[in-house]
């Protein structure tokens, strides 16, 4: 059995300038898989809410949803080192409100839990959360949660003065005990002078190739998510195309007869169809 993924497994390829995979994952069947390929880390993303539940925006999921698809995800690994999000409201009551829930999903199974932004309230629920013994991520640059305030989809950190404060930012997330910081949509220079920056690793999410790790949605790496597609998603597959023929065929098959065949069926056995027959008769 392959040795199990922790902060310090993360650390440590950091420190020894080796690169961490990690995708997200929502259900039983993808994490097995995704573990099985190597993947170090698995997400269970509030993207789900998106991708899987069809929502317009990540902020419409709740905390009882991510635990439905935390422990879905839990059940599925073995090896892989699990993250889940903290969703939109499940943080921002209070401290405590905060680390109940925090709580709450560690309990699911959750290894870690992610959590977006960088101010002192947030530096003060990582302290107490990693104090308490649930690790953190953290997530700056783009950050989806922030989606208004920030005004869109816009790329962060594209001048020298905005590096430096998400660099500032990071360090404060570090000090307060994360393991790792993702940074999204931000300039590749920028990713690269944040890592060198940072004793923890840094996660690449459309933040160029010199972070220390990569992350991108599932459903957008297998082209099952068609509703658009990120500059900064590479598809590795085209899981709609096969979904859409694979059902065609199917629905073809059965209003012409052709499923199920000879071969998928049960039989009676001769002397119970014989009885049978006999009762036609």
């Amino acid at each position: 059995m392959l040795k199990k993924v922790t902060v310090n497994t993360l650390q440590k390829m950091k420190d020894n300038g080796e690169k961490f995979s990690m995708l997200t994952a929502y259900d039983y069947p993808t994490a097995k898989y995704l573990d099985e390929a190597g993947i170090d880390v698995l997400l269970v993303g509030d993207s789900l809410a998106m991708v899987i539940l069809g929502y317009d925006n990540t902020g419409k999921i709740g905390i009882e949803e991510m635990s439905v698809f935390t422990k879905a995800v839990v059940r599925g690994a073995n090896r892989a080192f699990i993250v889940a999000d903290m969703p939109f409201g499940s943080y921002h009551s209070g401290i405590d409100n905060a680390m109940a829930n925090i709580c709450h999903l560690a309990k699911c199974g959750a290894n870690a839990v992610k959590i977006e932004g960088g101010n002192d309230y947030i530096y003060s629920i990582v302290e107490r959360s990693v104090g308490l013994g649930v690790p953190v991520m953290g997530h700056l640059g783009f950050t989806p949660q922030f989606l208004n305030t920030i005004g869109g989809y816009n790329i962060q950190g594209k001048t020298v003065e905005a590096t430096l404060e998400i660099l500032k930012q990071a360090k404060h997330l570090e000090e307060a005990g994360a393991f790792a910081v993702v940074l999204e949509m931000v300039p590749e220079e920028s990713a690269a002078y944040i890592t060198q920056n940072l004793k923890i690793p840094t996660v690449s999410c459309g933040a160029g190739r010199f972070c220390d790790a990569q992350v991108i949605v599932s459903d957008d790496m297998l082209g099952k998510f068609s509703e658009f597609k990120p500059k900064f998603v590479r598809k590795y597959a085209d899981l709609k195309s096969v979904i859409l023929n694979s059902a065609k065929q199917y629905d073809f098959d059965v209003k012409n007869g052709n499923f199920p065949s000879e071969d998928e069926i049960y039989k009676l056995n001769d002397s119970e169809r014989m009885q049978l027959l006999s009762y036609q008769n």
